[in-house]
């Protein structure tokens, strides 16, 4: 089916917050072994309700027969997998079903011919993330366990024990307890367990780490961390060998017999990291990302290869050692076990690519030390857009390729192609609605940014855009710092509401960003905000030389890393530049920050520890410019965010009003990094457009 554009015609109007609240979200897009379906996820906001559904539904893979929803119980329906033999999909969720409620999310079977959902699990701990076994007579799947409990019962009852304490407080002496917008099941650990599927859904559940020291890594939510063989005798897993469990730490790769549960380490080199295993379908290889930490930690994760079998130790080597781009998406074999297929980034757009693994090339010599290429040669195989997520179905002579993928113009779309037949799309959720609003074009150009270096920069220009007018400026600088933006379909800051008001939205791919090499990506260690500090600025003088930008109306505004940028603008940049500023929990001050989640990492980004090197640390802090604050600016922020913890934002709210600068506070009791609710995103956009409109946006000032 063809990708529809919208007219740019004047009698329909700009998409806006409301708008945008309408439109479904694809996500967890799979074949069915045979490629002739598909499943996904939709999510629908509920802007009455303040909140979001999200069900499964049933896609044709050769685009015959229009979408079916599958599931249509309350709740969030996520993670869809086929089945071995294509003939049910399990999935998880929390629901009421024959007078019973799930405590926690838990695992149902549903036939993708309709039907009612069954539930397949009674977990105390519940099902995090899963995997079928190559027989589908069962799964293997991560929850959070006590590791000094043996058996499921003891489990169930320390379960039941802990959900009915009365006592609210948290205590620990683990180093990583929190994330995001949660804190880490107290006295648990990640563990890998056995599922053998029955009729009345009591089926019979094993703990594979039990009496064991191993844990999967804390910070992984996702199947990610482990996958089965495929005669399902073995599985491996990534760990973290280290005493003290944190994010960053190196992960080594293991291998255990499902029968005997005795265990053989694969991978475990002191300068190198390992995640996200897959067998090959003969089981005698094995792919996986690795990265060479060593003296940087930023080093990027690329494909390997681990040969298996043999008497002797398993011999690791990486694939695509001269390949400057980093992949940290799952990793699928092609039927015939010669190429791998993974995305990655280059200038602003994720492509999807195919490995050619050579088993006879020269680039390793079993350390992951070779100076060769890997024998990994790379090639884009899908580059129409940002490839969301990818699956792959059929056999060596009829593939069949499924691609999620966004652009700057639609959110996430499902496409199809089988064999050499060229991709066609087996769905138009979004295709309707989208025709009943004007978009504005998006484009990439090349400035002169820090260092004299080509630095990119996103264009996105307001609906029915005039070259002959004076238009508004709106810098969005994107978080991280360590991801970029480009040809993409943000829910968040999506350029096409963000620009429907007349402005020409610019978005700057500065030092540090993703997909433009790792030099690049490396260069703003231990200098945090230098660099790209000067490509925010390249951007805007660039900017201010176009005859259709209006000098008088230069906004910026950011999130995460881009709120840190615009505290960093606000003491940095000469008074007056920027009219006003939006920072949404961004980073103020570095030394207070270290009581994110994410504090492990912090030393590898600045350069070392504040105690070690405070005037190091304060030169990479916002709030040391405190005293030439002087820019208006809109400070918006979630008490649940445990990555920039709240306190960032109030102190530099507080801070302005101190100062005498103009001032306003947005804070959400219940929202965590992002805004996430229907009515308090349309009430945070809202927030935004009156300030920037506040100052001087829609008109000039005398």
């Amino acid at each position: 089916m063809k990708d529809p554009r919208p007219r740019n015609d004047h009698r329909r109007p700009p998409l806006d917050i409301d708008a945008l609240w309408q439109l479904d979200r694809l996500a967890a897009a799979s074949l069915s072994p045979d490629g002739r379906h598909a499943v996904c996820t939709v999510t629908r906001g509920d802007m009455e309700a303040n909140r979001s559904r999200t069900a499964l539904w049933l896609l044709d893979a050769q685009g015959h027969r229009p979408p079916r929803q599958l599931t249509t119980a309350d709740g969030r329906h996520a993670q869809p997998a086929w089945s071995p033999r294509g003939d049910r999909i399990a999935f998880i969720a929390s629901r009421e079903q024959q007078g019973r409620k799930d405590d926690e999310p838990q695992l149902y079977l549903i036939a993708p011919d309709g039907g009612e959902a069954r539930r397949a699990s009674q977990v105390a701990l519940g099902v995090e993330a899963f995997r079928w076994r190559p027989d589908g007579r069962g799964v293997l799947f991560t929850a959070w366990a006590w590791p000094e409990l043996t058996g499921m019962a003891a489990q169930a009852r320390r379960h039941q024990a802990w959900s009915a304490r009365k006592d609210s407080g948290y205590a620990t002496e683990q180093a990583q307890y929190r994330e995001w917008d949660h804190n880490h099941p107290q006295d648990r650990v990640r563990h890998l367990l056995r599922l053998d599927f029955a009729d009345d859904g009591k089926g019979r559940v094993q703990d594979l780490f039990e009496g064991t020291a191993w844990e999967l890594p804390r910070g992984e939510s996702t199947a990610e961390s482990f996958d089965i063989s495929p005669d399902g005798r073995r599985v491996a897993f990534v760990c973290d060998p280290a005493a003290v469990k944190v994010s960053g730490n190196r992960h080594v790769l293991v291998e255990m017999d499902l029968a005997t549960r005795r265990t053989r380490v694969l991978a475990d080199d002191a300068d190198w990291s390992f995640a996200q295993p897959r067998y090959a379908p003969d089981g005698r290889r094995l792919a996986l990302l690795a990265a060479h930490l060593g003296p940087d930690p930023t080093a990027p994760w690329r494909p390997a290869l681990v040969t298996l079998g043999g008497r002797g130790k398993p011999a690791w080597r990486p694939l695509g050692t001269r390949w400057d781009h980093e992949t940290e998406s799952p990793l699928r074999w092609t039927a015939d076990g010669r190429h791998l297929l993974l995305t990655a980034e280059a200038q602003g757009r994720c492509l999807l690519w195919r490995c050619t693994v050579d088993d006879d090339g020269d680039g390793g010599n079993g350390n992951g030390n070779g100076d060769g290429d890997g024998d990994g040669r790379f090639e884009v195989v899908a580059d129409h857009g940002w490839v969301q997520g990818f699956d792959l179905a059929g056999d060596a002579e009829q593939p069949v390729l499924l691609t999620l993928v966004d652009r700057a113009s639609h959110p996430p779309q499902v496409w199809v192609q089988r064999g050499a037949q060229a991709p066609r799309r087996i769905e138009s959720f979004n295709d309707r609605r989208l025709a009943g609003h004007r978009l504005g074009r998006t484009e990439a150009v090349t400035i002169a940014g820090a260092q004299g270096d080509a630095v990119q920069l996103w264009l996105t220009y307001p609906p029915g855009f005039d070259r002959r007018r004076r238009h508004p400026l709106l810098q969005v600088i994107h978080g991280g710092p360590f991801v970029a933006v480009g040809d993409t379909w943000s829910w968040r800051w999506n350029t096409q509401v963000l620009a429907s008001q007349g402005d020409v939205l610019a978005q700057v791919n500065y030092h540090g960003s993703s997909g433009f090499g790792h030099a690049f990506k490396r260069s703003i260690k231990g200098r945090l905000g230098e660099l790209e500090f000067a490509d925010v600025e390249a951007a805007s003088d660039w900017l201010l030389q176009q005859p259709w930008a209006d000098g008088r109306r230069l906004f910026a505004a950011g999130g995460s890393y881009g709120g840190f940028m615009t505290a960093w603008l606000n003491g940095r940049a000469a008074p007056g530049r920027y009219r006003a500023l939006v920072c949404h929990a961004g980073v103020f001050d570095r030394v207070a920050t270290f009581a994110a989640d994410s504090w492990a990492t912090r030393r590898h980004d600045l350069g070392g520890w504040y105690w070690d090197d405070l005037a190091r640390v304060l030169r990479q802090s916002p709030h040391a410019a405190a005293g030439h604050m002087v820019t208006p600016t809109l400070v918006s922020h979630g008490a649940l965010d445990y990555r920039v913890p709240d306190g960032n934002g109030l102190a530099l709210y507080n801070t302005l009003k101190a100062r005498g600068v103009d001032a306003r506070l947005l804070w959400f009791p219940d929202e965590n990094h992002w805004v996430l609710k229907p009515r308090n995103s349309r009430q945070w956009h809202r927030e935004v457009l009156a300030w920037l409109d506040r100052h001087g946006r829609l008109a000039p000032p005398g």
